[in-house]
């Protein structure tokens, strides 16, 4: 009988361990650390961009960590068909930025945070809906094409960073100082420097330690004002529509939407990761219960004042690093952020750190954005392809906004609130140029760019060492003078001396 109950018995999986109270919560902030830096990004650019004041910023920070602290929730712990309750940390998208900010700019009724908000609230329920045939869609989003959108967004963030190093305002009589440059330098230097030296736990919190440092800098030398730090509410539970009820317009809906796929192809990526981490089964209707979370999430967050959700891979890594399965540790994570969203007081003393600071990090920060777009086009092929000249002329096209700004103030409004977007200018691009050559193309099945039929311009250092007076290379292989084979790696004499 005692064997019988055994073998019925049902097997925990490994998400579902649960480690005591305080482990549970040291744990869990160590997730909110790693992701902090990241989370707070978004609102800090969106937050300028529009113009906001210090007090607007804080309550779209506080809004920021509210909504990403809900959606962890219903992604870890689950509702029925929503969460794939697995330890996956969801928060405010990085892939969004560059389209809000091009919302923004678009200037009268097609403008402003509530343009913004509409385009996520609709952008995100077309995800919803799209969830049980997103097999159909990400044929669309290969590796080619989202490596490239993935680099163009790090790209377009990086003359943010470059502002934010400069002082942020460009009305601001210090702007562009030695002063300014000087104290972003010492940040980046800072991150650099903790990323290299410090343990495994001080390098995943390198950005938020080096924003510390710098902001501390930036008090002993007169650089960094708090005193409005005190005003308003220490503790309010975020405002619903506090920055005016969304407004609906076409061609912003058609930007959002881009990003709203990016994401859901990013999502499902970390999804099967994670569960590949952790070793527990990820089927087809767990990684719909976890996209209609991110959708759903990213449909309600614009009701407190954020925008589109999405997992955060670095806390995928932290997962790998540390081997803490448990959800209901990144469950405590999500209450921490809620409980973060509840304290205006948080928000305003990031809306105060010099935007020198925060400029220093954001080399990093979005450079790494950039770094992991390349990482992915590194893995295309691009022998006997056209992939060389879908990624360069993508880029390309993407880079225009951010080159010529004034690019598209000829064109009709809608016209340059797609394409104002170095994301979606670049995505549509890449989609069509990969329809065009790798799905409908016809005749030559080897067509490729000159740049790839070309040798590689890489150079290593056993091909020079073992080089001597009179010999050569030719077809990949290495010949003395009087035209002998010399095998590289069996000739280990010839390199003595070198």
């Amino acid at each position: 009988m005692l064997q019988r109950n055994i073998e019925t018995a049902p097997v925990i999986r490994p998400e579902d361990e649960r480690l005591g109270a305080g482990a549970t919560v040291v744990y869990g902030l160590q997730h909110v650390l790693t992701m902090y830096g990241g989370i707070v990004a978004v609102p800090l650019i969106v937050g300028q961009a529009a113009g906001l004041s210090p007090a607007e910023i804080g309550l779209l920070i506080t809004a920021s960590l509210f909504a990403g602290g809900l959606a962890t929730l219903l992604q870890t712990i689950g509702l029925p068909f929503f969460g794939c309750q697995l330890p996956l940390v969801q928060g405010v998208s990085f892939a969004s930025v560059a389209t809000i900010v091009a919302i923004l700019g678009g200037g009268g009724e097609a403008g402003g945070l509530p343009a913004v908000l509409g385009a996520v609230m609709v952008a995100s329920f077309v995800g919803l809906l799209i969830t049980p045939v997103l097999s159909r869609v990400t044929k669309f989003f290969p590796p080619l094409v989202n490596g490239i959108v993935i680099t163009t967004i790090g790209l377009t963030l990086m003359p943010v960073a470059a502002n934010w190093a400069m002082g942020g305002s460009r009305n601001a009589a210090d702007f562009g100082s030695m002063a300014n440059i000087g104290l972003a330098a010492l940040t980046l230097v800072v991150v650099l420097l903790l990323s290299k030296l410090g343990s495994a736990s001080i390098s995943r919190l390198s950005i938020l330690l080096a924003m510390i440092i710098g902001t501390i800098a930036a008090v002993f030398f007169g650089m960094a004002d708090f005193s409005r730090v005190g005003e308003g509410a220490l503790i309010a539970l975020p405002s619903m529509f506090h920055f005016g009820l969304p407004v609906f317009h076409l061609a912003a809906v058609i930007s959002m939407l881009i990003v709203v796929m990016v994401i859901l192809v990013e999502t499902s990526a970390d999804i099967l990761a994670v569960g590949e981490i952790i070793e527990t089964k990820v089927d087809s209707k767990r990684l719909g219960n976890g996209l209609r979370a991110d959708m759903l999430s990213s449909l309600l967050a614009p009701v407190f004042g954020s925008f589109t959700q999405s997992a955060f891979a670095q806390n995928v890594g932290l997962v790998a690093v540390t081997g803490v399965k448990s959800r209901y540790v990144v469950a405590a994570g999500g209450l921490i952020l809620v409980t973060l969203g509840l304290l205006p007081v948080m928000g305003r003393v990031i809306a105060a750190i010099p935007p020198s600071v925060l400029g220093g990090a954001g080399i990093v920060l979005f450079g790494t954005v950039a770094a992991s777009g390349i990482r992915s086009l590194s893995k295309v092929d691009y022998a006997n392809n056209m992939n060389l000249i879908i990624v360069a002329t993508s880029l390309g096209f993407g880079m225009i906004p951010i080159a010529a700004p004034q690019f598209y103030h000829q064109f009709p409004a809608w016209f340059e609130t797609i394409f104002h977007s170095g994301i979606s200018s670049s995505a549509i691009m890449a989609i069509s140029l990969n329809l065009l050559f790798n799905y409908f193309r016809t005749g030559n099945s080897d067509q490729q760019s000159v740049f790839v039929a070309g040798t590689e311009r890489s150079l290593r250092y056993q091909d020079i060492s073992e080089l001597h007076d009179g010999d050569y290379f030719q077809g990949g292989k290495l010949f003395d003078a009087e035209g002998n084979e010399v095998p590289i790696v069996a000739q280990p004499e010839r390199v003595s001396g070198h």
